[in-house]
């Protein structure tokens, strides 16, 4: 008689922690392949799940006994089809942990709708969790305080619109206040917002400067969402700007570097 995953299913009120530990096991090999998009080789699964190879590969043909669509062999690595899902809601201890030290982060630096839909997700998930899961999650010890920080300063403009902004890909017309006081117009594609300790930051293609400019979530005096569309993918230009900013970052170290021997 089979349980998750063809664990077999052993009677009786003692309840084997071999059992959850295999099964727990079975479920992190499918969750490290669900992050990669390409072939995973038996070695490296092997290292991060912190088992031997041998016991990887019988864990890999007891997945595929079930029905998990796993493709592949020894030597060459490991492919989840896609369209293979798993209950949404199977959370080991340390996931529970990082969701939920997530959501207090969000609830601490969100902005107010955001701090609002983290408290929603709290319910939702807990509303769903086994007893024993749900206490576990509710008073994980983990906290995103924000003692000794400076209050963020207070955006003049809808930070929820900004977000509906950047999935719908919409053009947004600024007028914008820089840190010496001057006022200008500015067209941007947003691709990201980010929230850093003391500020949150409009990350966008600019096109009167015609290259990636961060705005300050409390120097934009005006916001307008217009129904004009930019058309590049908004993954591939924020991927395009990350690659700048870590260049632009590398180049300022090693220059630092230079400073200090000369």
């Amino acid at each position: 008689m089979s349980g998750v995953f063809g664990v077999p299913k052993i009677s009786g009120r003692n309840f084997p922690e071999d059992y959850m530990r295999r099964a727990d096991r079975l479920l992190q090999v499918v969750q490290l392949l669900r992050r990669h998009r390409g072939p995973v080789t038996g070695d490296a699964m092997a290292e991060e799940l912190e088992i031997s190879v041998r016991t990887l590969y019988r864990d890999i043909v007891s997945l595929q006994s079930t029905g998990v669509p796993i493709r592949g062999e020894a030597g060459v690595g490991y492919v989840l089809d896609e369209g293979y899902d798993l209950p949404p809601l199977m959370f080991n201890s340390d996931e529970l942990e990082a969701v939920m030290m997530g959501l207090r982060h969000v609830q601490v630096r969100g902005d107010e709708q955001l701090i609002r839909t983290a408290s929603d997700v709290i319910a939702k998930i807990a509303a769903v969790l086994s007893p024993e899961a749900r206490d576990e999650f509710i008073e994980a010890p983990l906290y995103a305080p924000d003692f000794g920080v400076e209050p963020i300063p207070t955006a003049r403009i809808e930070l929820k619109d900004v977000r509906q902004a950047i999935r719908g890909q919409n053009k947004l017309r600024l007028t914008y206040e820089d840190a010496q006081g001057e006022m200008s117009e500015r067209l941007i594609w947003p691709l990201s917002l980010t929230f850093f300790a003391h500020s949150r930051m409009i990350v966008a293609w600019c096109e009167l400067r015609k290259d990636f400019r961060a705005f300050r979530t409390d120097r934009v005096t005006h916001m307008e969402v217009l129904e004009d569309r930019y058309r590049e993918n908004r993954v591939t230009l924020r991927d395009r700007w990350w690659k700048l900013e870590l260049a632009r970052r590398e180049k300022e170290a090693a220059e630092k570097v230079a400073l200090k021997v000369v």
